[in-house]
């Protein structure tokens, strides 16, 4: 256990590590970020920020030693930087995980392993395998770089008549993997905590609706069935007991029109989808994870109220005036001054029925 006086390192600068920062002060615990980034939404309110590249084992070395635990706030981080770290320090969750799920064909073939049904898939290397792939599972598919990729970044939709030199082109990466298309009814996600002792806590399945590959929406709980919210959550559980994982999980699904629940990406972080639990449970998923690395007991994580939270993409943010001043709307601003065409800059969540 890590007492609160102690120092949590995040490695990266983002918003989901200034709200993990934010928990983990109202706890007790000072935050030491590492990021590339100068000036970043994390390093706003975080008690120290080493400003480094990932690969600077100097800086790596000097922050392993001022901490006493690190988690990540994406997974982006280079497996290399975390081992180098795992040396020192524990990395919650570390770098077995990392390996897992920053990689696309990893991911898939870890799931398909534990017998966690996923859409169909191929590993592609070059367009002939593009071509392959195709042939296999049928026209429409998705072809997605294998690592890197977030917010639609990385993926090209496969249609009829295909051309698989522009598909490779667009897609930027020389390691994919194609998908099968999904018909699917709606997308969920679930986010499970898993402590040091093992014992876990799910938060409810929740729906989500996006805008050009990016998040604009959670529903909160998911219009589906208790039969599918169950296999859901049984999921979720299965795939963090899988990993071994000391953190948290987010595990993005689809639902199909029967019913069927197909596991769509793994994110070992918070994730966009659980930004409500600040507002709407006793406990939410930033500080769930502080619990979680510190080996402290895990929160409760029934909803006190049906929630919606809403996304501040690109110029959205300048409506913020208008949230402030809107009963029973709750504002989260990010800190980051850049305002670009959907760049997540903040979200709202409002309490359904309040």
């Amino acid at each position: 256990m890590i007492a609160p006086g102690g120092t949590i390192g995040i490695l990266g600068g983002g918003q989901l590590g200034r709200m993990t920062a934010l928990a983990a002060a109202r706890l007790g615990y000072r935050v030491h970020v590492f990021t590339p980034e100068a000036d970043s939404p994390c390093a706003q309110v975080a008690a120290a920020a080493t400003v480094a590249e990932f690969n600077d084992h100097a800086a790596l070395a000097a922050f392993a030693q001022a901490v006493d635990v690190v988690t990540l706030e994406w997974e982006n981080v280079p497996v290399e930087a975390v081992r180098y770290l795992e040396e020192g320090v524990p990395v919650r969750p570390g770098s077995t995980v990392l390996a897992v799920t920053r990689d696309r064909l990893e991911e898939k073939a870890f799931l398909n392993r534990h017998g966690i049904a996923t859409a169909p898939w191929r590993a592609a290397y070059s367009t002939e395998d593009v071509l392959a792939a195709a042939a296999e599972l049928g026209l429409p598919a998705v072809l997605k770089a294998a690592t890197l990729g977030y917010d639609g970044k990385g993926q090209v939709r496969l249609d009829s008549p295909l051309d698989p030199q522009a598909a490779w082109h667009a897609m930027g990466a020389g390691e994919a993997i194609v998908e099968g298309y999904v018909r699917f009814e709606r997308e969920i996600s679930v986010i499970v905590a898993r402590g040091g002792d093992g014992g876990m806590a799910s938060y409810p399945a929740v729906e989500n609706q996006h805008t050009n590959h990016i998040l604009a929406r959670t529903i909160v709980p998911a219009p589906i069935s208790a039969e599918t919210a169950a296999e859901a959550d049984r999921i979720a559980r299965r795939v963090a007991r899988a990993l071994d994982l000391t953190g948290l999980v987010a595990v993005e699904m689809f639902v199909t029109h029967d019913n069927q629940v197909l596991v769509n990406e793994l994110a070992p972080r918070p994730h966009n989808s659980g930004h409500w639990t600040i507002d709407a449970c006793p406990t939410s998923q930033f500080e769930q994870l502080v619990r979680a690395v510190c080996h402290l007991p895990l929160g409760p994580t029934t909803p006190f109220h049906p929630a919606v939270m809403e996304n501040l993409l690109g110029d959205q943010v300048s409506r913020w005036p208008e949230f402030l001043a809107e009963p029973g709307a709750h504002l989260h601003l990010y800190g980051k001054t850049e305002v670009r065409p959907g760049r997540k800059l903040g979200h709202v969540t409002r309490l359904v029925g309040r």
